[in-house]
Parts: C-alpha cells; sequence; structure tokens
C-alpha cells in the first residue's frame, strides 16, 4: 500500500501507546523491548529484568503497565502479529482471482513469524484463566481487522463469500492457529499436508 499505513500497522501502533499522558512513551518502550525479545526466544527465557533493561525502564514500571510478564507476553505476541500483518493485508492487490487470492493468504499465513509466538500466547492464557480477557481483546481486534481487509477486497473484485464475515475470518484464522499448533507439537508432516486456502470460501460471483 505505499506509503499509506496499513489497519493492521496502525492498531500495532495503537497497541503499542494506547493511553494518553506521560505513561504512554514508557508503555511504548515496554512493549517494544519485549517484542524484540520474545520474537527470537522462548518466554520463559525472558527476565522482568532483561525486559526492564532493555526499555531503560525499573521491573515495577512493567507490573503498573501490565500487571505481569504473562500479560506483557500476551501484549508483545499480537503487537508483532499484527505488524507482520501489514504484509498479510497487501497480498490481495496483486492478484486477481479468487483462487489466487486464497492460496496467496494461505501461503502467506503460514510462515507468519509471529504466529508461533502468539500460539505461545494462547496456550498461556488456557493455563490462566485470568489472562483470558487480554486474549479476547486482542483476537477481537485481529478479527476486526481481518474482516475489513476481507470486505475491501471483496468489493475491489467483486467476490463473493458463502457465509459471514465473520465466520469466513474465525474459521480461516482458527485453522492457521490449529496447524502451527499440529507443527510445533513435532507432528511429521509439512504444509503441503494441509489446505489451509480450502477454509475460505471465497470465489467469483
Amino acid at each position: 500500500m505505499g506509503p499509506v499505513e496499513t489497519r493492521a500497522a496502525a492498531a500495532a501502533r495503537r497497541l503499542l501507546a494506547p493511553r494518553k499522558g506521560r505513561g504512554a512513551e514508557t508503555r511504548q518502550r515496554i512493549v517494544d523491548a519485549a517484542a524484540a525479545l520474545f520474537a527470537t526466544r522462548p518466554a520463559d527465557s525472558v527476565t522482568v529484568s532483561q525486559i526492564a533493561a532493555a526499555a531503560r525502564v525499573f521491573p515495577n514500571q512493567i507490573t503498573y503497565h501490565f500487571g505481569s510478564k504473562d500479560s506483557l507476553f500476551i501484549h508483545a505476541a499480537f503487537v508483532l502479529l499484527l505488524r507482520d500483518a501489514g504484509r498479510i493485508e497487501g497480498v490481495g492487490t496483486r492478484l486477481s482471482t479468487a483462487e489466487a487470492f486464497r492460496r496467496a493468504m494461505a501461503r502467506t499465513v503460514l510462515v507468519t513469524p509471529s504466529l508461533p509466538v502468539v500460539i505461545s500466547a494462547l496456550a498461556l492464557a488456557r493455563a490462566k484463566p485470568k489472562l483470558s480477557p487480554v486474549v479476547k481483546g486482542h483476537l477481537s481486534l485481529l478479527f476486526r481487522i481481518s474482516e475489513h481487509h476481507l470486505e475491501n477486497m471483496l468489493g475491489l473484485r467483486g467476490w463473493v463469500i458463502d457465509r459471514s464475515l465473520r465466520q469466513e475470518v474465525k474459521t480461516f484464522w482458527s485453522a492457521a492457529f490449529g496447524a502451527i499448533l499440529i507443527a510445533e507439537s513435532g507432528y511429521p508432516g509439512t504444509q503441503a499436508d494441509l489446505d489451509l486456502a480450502g477454509t475460505l470460501t471465497i470465489r467469483e460471483p
């Protein structure tokens, strides 16, 4: 989309500093630092002290803004995904057929580097129910952004879908999360064994 900020990139930016005032810059630095660390290392190998040092803050400021390292990890994981989603948003602009779009979307999402981090965040929330509201908020934002992008593509290309936007988006992302989870579990196979594109009903009218 050229120099225009994508919807996903704008959402990621807002997540970094959702509050105005003096704390916004500190919150942004914390999430930036955490995202950089969690992008390359398992969450359990990253300490609050390391995040604080990287963000140039005191450890108690992380607790103040995010409550816990686990909560910060979830925020950082979805910020990473929303940053990557800028690339996903650009997929349909170069393709003229619905089949090509479906395949390109599936291929792009499956190699999105932040997806395994998000899977870990989802697993963490399952083990600690008090974190569920944090995940719910981020998933809702991801789905809304995806719905908006899909709606724009349908209007631009004249394509149709066989169910609601919400169902299309949730089915696709659920399949993508499941695919990564299975792969991360060590089950043998490759991406070619999964027809993620087949979960999309996007077609020419």
